[in-house]
């Protein structure tokens, strides 16, 4: 099976930075997308951003011209850089991907366990 393993969250200041990353592992063939999702307590989990195996990307309009996501394809991670942190931004923030386990194409779609981040004064 594909594991997926965060890090970088933390407590960060209004107008700091974070980086956060995720790695793939286990069985992969191949990664098609992966993206960054967050939920507060009580709320409903949202899109954050999404970069597919090709580069295209997609932002939430809450967080675009501030986060930028990339890619290293290589080393199945993806890499989710927020700048200009706001108190809203405080949430899980999870990752995901999806591909193929195989060369036959037998599809996953997997999430990690999620990764805290605060921000605060």
């Amino acid at each position: 099976q594909v594991q997926l393993v965060e890090s970088g969250g933390g407590l960060v200041q209004p107008g700091g930075s974070l980086r956060l990353s995720c790695a793939a592992s286990g069985s992969i063939f191949s990664i098609n997308a992966m993206g960054w999702y967050r939920q507060a307590p009580g709320k409903q989990r949202e899109l954050v951003a999404t970069i597919t195996s090709l580069g295209s990307t997609n932002y939430a309009a809450s967080v675009k011209g501030r986060f930028t996501i990339s890619r290293d394809n290589a080393k199945n991670t993806v890499y989710l850089q927020m700048n200009s942190l706001k108190p809203e931004d405080t949430a899980v923030y999870y990752c995901n991907a999806e591909g193929a386990r195989t060369a036959a194409m037998d599809a996953f779609h997997s999430w990690g366990q999620g990764t805290q981040v605060t921000v605060s004064s």
